[in-house]
């Protein structure tokens, strides 16, 4: 497996904060997600995914400006760096691999 492995959540999570280029943080991820993926995504899950990629060197986290409206309290916003952008490069090269490697016979199975 390569250095750059990371799971489909996490993928999907990275490939949104890129999506989102100047606008990712949690709630605009989540409603992005959900929106893209038509399931739900807990706050939990992408709040810890998020933490986790970020200690893996995948996303950069930087606050916005506080608000009275979020009661004092910056947003958090993340970016892809250029391990993230590795990491999903790497990730879509081996999806991409396996998919060429597919025989006509099994695309084809109804």
């Amino acid at each position: 497996m390569g250095k750059f492995q990371i799971g489909e959540f996490e993928e999907v999570v990275l490939l949104t904060v890129g999506i989102l280029h100047g606008n990712a943080y949690g709630v605009t991820i989540r409603k992005e997600l959900e929106e893209r993926l038509g399931r739900t995504v807990s706050v939990g899950a992408l709040q810890i995914t998020l933490r986790r990629m970020e200690e893996k060197g995948y996303l950069q986290s930087v606050h916005g400006e506080k608000t009275e409206r979020r009661a004092g309290r910056p947003k958090l916003y993340f970016t892809i760096t250029p391990a993230g952008k590795r990491a999903i490069t790497y990730t879509r090269q081996t999806r991409n691999a396996l998919w060429d490697s597919l025989p006509e016979l099994v695309l084809n199975l109804d």
